[in-house]
């Protein structure tokens, strides 16, 4: 989730269709419980919706790759795509103060360009007052988690081709055979 901070938050819209905002979110550890901390422009609905209905669904995309079927000793395979993810249930609230605010967007700044903090403080407060009226917001607690994980088609005998073709791969597919090395794939059984 820090390492792949750029989330999809899911709310219910008021028609009861799903509504999906993409942003940056901070987590924060505070020791029972995991909080994500994001803004999203005033215009747009997703804050109304929190508001109306704080309990929420965000998805962290990590390292994601196309698997061939050329990996297996056999013809009888089909492509294939692994990849990591974490799905969150959060529990929304609105941040309206503006010294929140500003609070939360330099842990956002921290996490991305820490040396715009100087430049957002020398802004003024005018501007900076005038900006922080123009998002809303939010905590998101996580009430829930789950780790999503695909690194093979259940075939231990191609572990070690598919981490071979990975880890000399674009940087999304050597991210996932560091993965498959950390979990113990690609080994060969004997």
């Amino acid at each position: 989730m820090r390492e792949h901070p750029f989330a999809s938050l899911i709310s219910n819209d008021d028609n009861g269709l799903p509504f999906v905002s993409h942003l940056p979110l901070h987590l924060e550890d505070r020791g029972d419980a995991f909080v994500l901390l994001g803004h999203c422009a005033r215009p747009n609905p997703h804050w109304r919706y929190l508001e109306a209905r704080p309990t929420a669904v965000v998805t962290f995309l990590g390292p994601h790759a196309y698997q061939s079927p050329k990996i297996y000793p056999d013809l009888a395979r089909v492509p294939s795509w692994n990849y990591l993810a974490v799905h969150c249930t959060v529990s929304a609230t609105l941040i309206e103060d503006p010294v929140a605010k500003d609070g939360l967007l330099k842990k956002l700044i921290g996490d991305h360009e820490p040396p715009y903090a100087e430049q957002w403080r020398g802004l003024g407060e005018d501007f900076a007052r005038k900006l922080l009226a123009g998002i809303m917001a939010f905590e998101l607690e996580v009430v829930d988690l789950q780790c999503k994980l695909k690194l093979n088609q259940h075939r231990p005998e191609s572990h070690a081709a598919l981490k071979a073709g990975y880890a000399q791969g674009n940087e999304q597919e050597r991210e996932l055979a560091r993965w498959m090395d950390s979990l113990g794939m690609g080994v060969e059984e004997k």
